[in-house]
């Protein structure tokens, strides 16, 4: 997983381009979304509901992936199979490790709206 990128920037260039003066909307509502579906993800770990946090993470995984986080999308990838899998008490080591990915995405992204 370490040989892909935080961030695609040539993948965020284009959608910037596309999205024009919609792109820090864009930007501040994923990393907004993203942060909150960590919380879900906790969440879910904390009833342990399985679908829930399998759910949770397939929709983080899609606008990871369409944002251009890949390691942040295979490591949503991860836990979602965790959750379909019912593996819960793997469930919070994936979670860290997606919090920590997305720290550097954020960071990569806030540099992005400066």
């Amino acid at each position: 997983m370490n040989d892909k990128p935080h961030l695609d920037e040539e993948a965020l260039t284009e959608l910037q381009d596309v999205m024009e003066d919609e792109f820090d909307v864009l930007i501040e509502t994923y990393l907004k979304d993203s942060s909150d579906r960590i919380s879900y993800l906790r969440n879910a770990i904390g009833k342990a509901d399985a679908d829930a946090f399998a759910k949770t993470a397939h929709s983080f995984k899609g606008s990871s992936i369409n944002i251009g986080a890949p390691r942040l999308g295979a490591l949503c990838r991860r836990a979602e199979e965790v959750g379909k899998d019912n593996r819960l008490d793997e469930a919070s080591h994936v979670v860290d490790d997606i919090e920590t990915e997305f720290q550097h995405v954020e960071e990569t992204l806030k540099r992005f709206l400066a």
